[in-house]
């Protein structure tokens, strides 16, 4: 059915966008089976707007609806997706013009590249290694954004005592080992994913690494997703050294540091981006 948003917005400069309430378009990432993420695009059908190139599904937003149902319905009208797997992570307007009209890209994850059948608006769609989209002949608006848009690969280190003391008053410290082995398990399953971090930049986060120290190291973790640093002392010795290397750090400018601990954060290095513990909780 033809929505009302269906249309061109003019602005006072006579240029046309389409879309008259605005536009928006489904950033979609799934992990490959290297753990790296991919994007789903859409191969323009040649009689559209810069046909031949490639870019995000979307389209018009209707009038009552938010900029995340829009992209959503519209990816799925063009690709055929299964919009139960899609977990929205963020939105950002990544175009406007004068006049009010914007564009919005809404971000989202789903935990395997889904299966996709293209409508008449898509000569294909493919699932792209995200370091290879900007190889590909992308649309002038995507190829504007996509810089902005693109994840940097995170190494994130978890206080997981510290964390556990912010996740309230469940008793945790009544069986350390125990409170431990379900924290960590419930965020393997909410990983891979993309993050927002400060400074408005994306990350992708394959893998959390948990550090474990007292009653905590005999906690049960088998789960590649969270790889263990036991420590043999303190806890925040062992974060502070890691976070400090650079033999295993995947770029020292986008490592991460779970904790709500001053003195820790002190001791990071200068470019480690330290987060509070409601940030990961709030993924569960």
């Amino acid at each position: 059915m033809r929505g009302d948003g269906d249309g061109w917005a003019l602005g006072p400069d006579g240029d046309r966008r389409w879309g008259v309430h605005g536009a928006a378009g489904l950033l979609l990432r799934a992990p490959l089976p290297d753990g790296t993420p991919a994007v789903l695009l859409q191969h323009r059908a040649a009689w559209s707007h810069q046909g031949g190139t490639w870019a995000l599904p979307g389209g018009a937003r209707d009038s009552h609806e938010s900029t995340v149902d829009a992209a959503v319905r519209e990816a799925h009208e063009e690709t055929g997706i299964d919009i139960a797997a899609v977990s929205v992570r963020a939105e950002r307007v990544t175009s406007g013009a004068t006049g009010g009209w914007t564009y919005t890209t809404v971000i989202a994850d789903t935990r395997t590249p889904l299966g996709t059948t293209p409508n008449g608006e898509s000569t294909e769609l493919r699932w792209v290694a995200e370091a290879d989209v900007e190889t590909m002949p992308l649309h002038a608006g995507f190829a504007e954004a996509w810089p902005a848009l693109r994840t940097r690969s995170v190494r994130m280190l978890l206080d997981t005592a510290n964390v556990l003391g912010a996740s309230g008053p469940t008793g945790w410290w009544r069986d350390r080992p125990g409170a431990t082995s379900v924290l960590l398990a419930d965020l393997a399953k909410v990983l891979p994913r993309t993050v927002d971090l400060p400074g408005g930049v994306f990350g992708w986060v394959a893998r959390l690494e948990a550090v474990l120290e007292g009653h905590a190291r005999d906690a049960a973790v088998d789960d590649a997703r969270i790889p263990v640093h036991t420590a043999d002392g303190s806890g925040d010795d062992e974060l502070a050294r890691l976070a400090s290397s650079t033999a295993t750090a995947v770029d020292p400018a986008v490592t991460v540091v779970v904790t709500a601990d001053r003195g820790l954060r002190e001791r990071l290095p200068q470019h480690t981006v330290a987060l509070s513990p409601s940030t990961v909780l709030g993924w569960l």
